[in-house]
């Protein structure tokens, strides 16, 4: 029988009635996805996928509290469903109580969706992107320079049910463009990435015009030592550096002093001025634009995600409130370890409360400093200052009296985005972004470019 054969909710409904277990949660996640790929003006290659996963998550009731057992496959069938069913009770039979126990959650209305076919893409999504691109083609090769890169398209369609009753549904398209333009001798490059929902706003004609203006900048190069230089920061290279800010903000770990947001003697930071801009970090899943899923989605338990918090509704949250930190990240149960208010991930990030200025104000307004493309290859030195390293990547480039004078070498960084913060002089405009280093794992962003005075480039890089 094909994986395929029956609708998302009725192996919803179907693995949650062969449950006996003392509760079960089933998540069946429909994925479907269209990408082009190109290489020296012409396209190479694309392709459609379409595939299923479903995760049963049993929970078994003992003496000693509530244990978990969770079980993730691809291309169930019919035929396979019970023994799925059986594998998730037998785990949770056999492993320790939970300490994330807590109750499935009740009370969410049903998605009135529910029951409908999952969304799918297909190579339509690209019917006025790719056109648009073999025109940029054309002009690429008439000015000199080669494009490569990749469009990639993602449609997940998540179908949560619960023995507690809960029906819910969400459809989150994905999608990201990533254009490289290269001198035909390969010494210089430059990159630039969008994030989109359907590639209706992606105009591949603007991003080569882009890249050609920063192809010309690099006719000119200079050699510059370690050292640190007043920098401007993308907005793609911001948001690499605050989603990791967010991927470490563990309320239960700040709690246990093991992390940047730990106060000395005991406690978190929350409540503590972080930078004098007046900036707010926050995530919310119905930003415009942006929109993610409205309620938890855990296939797995860890830090302070809960499978047993599924279900549970996502609202607006401030991670950092006018500059002054005012949530963690937390689960129910860590919330009520820490004291902290419950605030779980959401798959988003925003950073506002700057200047109404483009990044070409910013630069206008710079006497001598480092604009960066993006950073690449990004490490974490020292949990406890959240210290990370990295390298730029496809142009560093040297602004002297408003205007961008050459290209300059790249560079291995070392800075806190936590530091970093309250170390910026000004931050511009907001706007949807890529983050580079990130993009298989989070897309969607909002970020202002960011001035910093001393931006620490602690050695030279070779690379282009």
């Amino acid at each position: 029988m094909s994986p395929r054969t029956n609708k998302p909710h009725e192996i919803v409904e179907q693995a949650l009635a062969l449950s006996r277990a003392d509760g079960c949660v089933v998540i069946a996640d429909e994925q479907s996805t269209a990408n082009l790929r190109w290489a020296g003006n012409a396209l190479t290659t694309n392709g459609v996928t379409r595939g299923r996963t479903l995760t049963v998550i049993a929970t078994v009731d003992g003496k000693e509290g509530t244990a978990s057992g969770v079980v993730s496959r691809s291309a169930v069938t019919a035929d396979e469903l019970e023994p799925l069913v059986r594998a998730a009770e037998a785990a949770a039979r056999g492993a320790q109580p939970a300490e994330d126990a807590r109750p499935l959650v009740t009370g969410v209305p049903q998605a009135p969706d529910f029951t409908d076919a999952p969304a799918e893409t297909s190579s339509a999504v690209f019917a006025d992107f790719a056109p648009a691109l073999g025109e940029a083609f054309a002009r690429a090769r008439a000015g000199g320079r080669e494009l490569y890169g990749f469009a990639n398209h993602e449609l997940v369609s998540s179908y949560l049910g619960t023995s507690t009753g809960l029906r819910l549904r969400h459809d989150q398209p994905n999608g990201t463009l990533e254009l490289n333009a290269k001198s035909p001798d390969r010494t210089r490059s430059a990159w630039a990435g969008r994030s989109t929902r359907d590639f209706k706003d992606v105009d591949p004609a603007a991003l080569d015009a882009e890249l050609a203006v920063r192809l010309g900048w690099a006719e000119r190069r200079i050699e510059l030592p370690a050292g640190r230089y007043e920098t401007l920061l993308p907005p793609t290279a911001v948001a690499d550096l605050l989603i990791y800010q967010m991927w470490s903000a563990s309320g239960r770990d700040a709690a246990e002093g093991r992390t940047v947001f730990s106060k000395p003697g005991g406690g978190t930071r929350v409540g503590e001025k972080l930078t004098d801009l007046p900036l707010t970090l926050r995530s919310d899943p119905n930003a415009p634009g942006l929109e993610s899923a409205p309620f938890v989605l855990a296939h797995s338990s860890g830090g302070d995600q809960s499978v047993f918090d599924n279900g549970l509704p996502l609202t607006a949250t401030e991670w950092v409130r006018e500059g002054e930190l005012s949530n963690l990240l937390t689960s129910r149960h860590s919330a009520e370890l820490t004291g902290l208010p419950v605030a779980p991930g959401i798959d988003n990030l925003i950073l506002d409360g700057g200047e109404d200025r483009s990044l070409e104000e910013m630069v206008a307004a710079t006497e001598r400093g480092l604009l960066l493309t993006c950073l690449w290859y990004i490490r974490e030195v020292d949990p406890a200052t959240l210290l990370l390293t990295g390298l730029t990547r496809d142009g560093v480039y040297l602004v002297e009296n408003g205007e961008v004078s050459g290209e300059v070498n790249n560079f291995r960084f070392n800075e806190s985005p936590v530091d970093l913060l309250g170390r910026a002089a000004e931050a511009g405009r907001t706007e949807k972004t890529l983050p580079r280093e990130w993009s298989d794992w989070f897309t969607r962003a909002a970020m202002p470019a960011l001035r910093v005075p001393d931006f620490n480039m602690s050695s030279v890089s070779q690379g282009v």
